[in-house]
């Protein structure tokens, strides 16, 4: 049983800062801050590859495929949905598209130069979530523009919508076979058998 210098010993830690209990040292390894090793990060990237493929230009892929089943005033909402997404995206597009490209490309030129040129590997796991949604990003443009000249509707909206979301499926591949190989490599060298 302690006596009575163990809770002076107690007092005077609490008394420096210290606690018996580490805060900072219970909450980084409750929550993994190594981000390839983490789980979390592997649902998150999971989560925003699925939602990126299902909401295609902001509108939900289910629609297109009712539209295209149903016809009729499923074709017309489809229609009115995509008309209202495009004018948003592109009304925005127009009115800050260039401070969007400038925010977005220093943005991804800190997770660059932080991640790959001084190994911060939160800066690397960010840039493997948000580099290829640039790429998402300038296709989205790239189909409303495309929608909006050709004033599409019907078979050909859902086309249209088909390849857009069909690209994104295929980035999305791509990415998280990338960000799988690169993550294992990670874990493997830096704290795994093969690193430090």
């Amino acid at each position: 049983m302690p006596g009575p210098g163990a809770k002076v010993a107690r007092g005077n830690e609490r008394a420096n800062g210290k606690t018996a209990v580490d805060w900072y040292q219970a909450v980084f390894e409750l929550i993994d801050m190594r981000s390839f090793s983490n789980l979390w990060y592997w649902i998150a990237l999971a989560v925003l590859w699925s939602t990126a493929s299902h909401w295609v230009l902001g509108v939900p892929f289910d629609m297109v495929q009712r539209a295209g089943r149903d016809g009729g005033q499923a074709e017309a909402d489809l229609a009115d949905f995509v008309r209202i997404n495009i004018s948003r995206i592109l009304y925005v597009v127009d009115r800050s598209g260039h401070w969007l490209i400038a925010f977005t490309a220093a943005g991804l030129s800190v997770l660059i130069t932080l991640g790959f040129f001084y190994d911060v590997e939160f800066a690397q796991a960010v840039f493997f979530l948000i580099g290829p949604m640039a790429i998402i990003g300038g296709m989205t443009v790239y189909t409303c523009r495309r929608i909006r000249r050709d004033a599409a509707k019907g078979d050909a909206l859902r086309r249209m919508m088909s390849r857009h979301r069909l690209a994104t499926q295929i980035i999305g591949v791509i990415s998280i076979f990338i960000t799988a190989l690169w993550g294992m490599a990670q874990n493997l060298l830096v704290t795994g058998p093969l690193g430090g």
